[in-house]
């Protein structure tokens, strides 16, 4: 958002958001359930609301890589 200051300057505030996401919360929510014995998971599962979202979007990266790939190797 652009306002108008005292000496006729045009400035730009930011708006920051901050917070924490449901993958995060609900990590921690699984860790904390593992520490106390309340769930017998492996870690590999205790774990997975970190790594999932992480494997989603490198899989999408290197789809999209390929599909590029491909579209050049056809049309060139």
């Amino acid at each position: 958002m652009e306002y108008m200051n005292k000496t006729n300057k045009t400035t730009t505030s930011t708006k920051q958001v901050s917070g924490i996401s449901f993958t995060s919360l609900l990590a921690i929510l699984f860790i904390g359930l593992k520490l106390t014995g309340v769930i017998n998971w492996s870690w590999l599962w205790v774990l997975s609301p970190i790594w999932i979202p992480i494997a989603i979007v490198l899989a999408l990266v290197i789809i999209l890589l390929a599909f590029s790939m491909l579209i050049d190797f056809f049309f060139k």
